[in-house]
């Protein structure tokens, strides 16, 4: 089957092919795969392997209907493209069906002249491409805050001071009843310096140390933590994938993360039956461009914390990711900017998600080599 491909290629090139095409289509996060002329897969690539759950090998000669049913609006896009021996393209096409479920895709089907009735089919899912874009929007917070704590840290501590040291000169030589303004001047200066200070972790720039971090041993020491200070009762279910291999990362940073986290999921959790949900798992990640590098990785370990609150307010949900963006009556909003800035960091990305009744915050991140 693959050979086919490689004789099209090797003809199109002249005998002169440097890459093997199967790499080349096994390196993309889109699922791309050949129908002959009766809608028989002829050849996958990786992301359709995954798409369709099963590999490469028992899709061979099968048809397209096993997977998809006839009525689908796939079938009539590729008949239009191999009556018209042209490509065409449909966004936002939904597919459903009980061997793959539910999607929204783009699809780009493409015919091949040299093989009357052969198409190719190249099929991503919106959940891609948000994934994407939700990286880069959480990205440029991160970055936006970053040039915020930097500013604040240089224009506001500076006068701060001075107010603060005016007053407690002040303080001496005004009657007994006003020392409590003097008082209340240099107690608000505090809190802004120390509002200020929480900020001026977003300014550190330089690249984090990394290595091995076992995500569980993470997990379970931020659950203890947040068991031992937590005012309510809340039930934890953990579902780990046991053989998940160590993530690279920063130890301290991670844990900061996860527990930010987790002590959003159980102050959403209801008092009377409140349920936080720790989960991993390994699936084949979305490749992104590491930070400060040219490199690309994959990330393939995904972590979610779930919990059984209200959910995320609708107008808070675009925004969830900005400082000072909280839906607490006391809250900063400086918890999940600073969540969005350490996954920056990691080269890695996060999601929020409702599922039912449940808010759910989705982290992948790199594995350790």
């Amino acid at each position: 089957m693959s050979s086919k491909i490689s004789r099209l290629v090797n003809r199109r090139s002249g005998g002169r092919t440097a890459v093997d095409p199967s790499s080349v289509l096994g390196a993309l996060s889109s699922a791309v795969f050949v129908l002959d002329s009766e809608d028989r897969f002829i050849q996958a690539n990786l992301a359709a392997e995954q798409f369709f759950g099963t590999s490469s090998a028992s899709l061979g000669g099968k048809p397209l209907a096993i997977f998809l049913p006839s009525d689908s609006p796939i079938f009539l896009l590729i008949a239009q493209v191999r009556a018209a021996g042209n490509s065409a393209s449909e966004y936002d096409l939904s597919i459903e069906s009980p061997r793959v479920g539910s999607h929204v895709v783009t699809l780009d089907v493409a015919a091949l002249p040299e093989e009357p009735g052969v198409v190719v089919v190249c099929l991503q899912t919106r959940s891609i491409a948000r994934k994407i874009e939700q990286h880069l929007t959480h990205r440029h917070t991160a970055r936006s805050v970053t040039a915020m704590a930097a500013m604040l840290a240089h224009e506001v501590k500076n006068p701060l001071s001075g107010i603060r040291g005016a007053a407690q000169l002040l303080e001496g030589s005004v009657p007994e009843n006003d020392r409590q303004l003097t008082r209340l001047i240099c107690e608000e200066a505090d809190r802004i310096v120390a509002l200020v200070d929480r900020m001026e972790m977003f300014s550190d720039n330089r690249p984090i140390a990394r290595g091995a971090v076992n995500i569980h041993e993470v997990l379970g020491h931020v659950r203890r933590l947040v068991e031992s200070v937590q005012g309510k009762t809340v039930r934890f279910v953990e579902s780990y994938d046991p053989s998940l291999p160590p993530v690279l990362g920063n130890r301290n940073l991670l844990i900061q993360l996860f527990l930010n986290l987790v002590k959003n999921a159980v102050e959403a959790s209801p008092d009377e039956g409140g349920e936080v949900v720790l989960g991993t798992r390994y699936q084949q990640g979305v490749r992104l461009a590491v930070p400060g590098s040219g490199s690309r990785i994959d990330l393939p370990l995904t972590i979610t914390v779930q919990d059984n609150g209200p959910g995320i307010p609708e107008d808070l949900r675009a925004r969830l990711f900005e400082p000072f963006v909280s839906s607490k009556p006391n809250g900063k909003g400086l918890g999940l900017a600073l969540v969005a800035k350490i996954v920056d960091d990691h080269g890695g990305i996060i999601e929020v998600d409702e599922e039912g009744r449940r808010t759910v915050f989705r982290i992948s991140l790199p594995k350790a080599t």
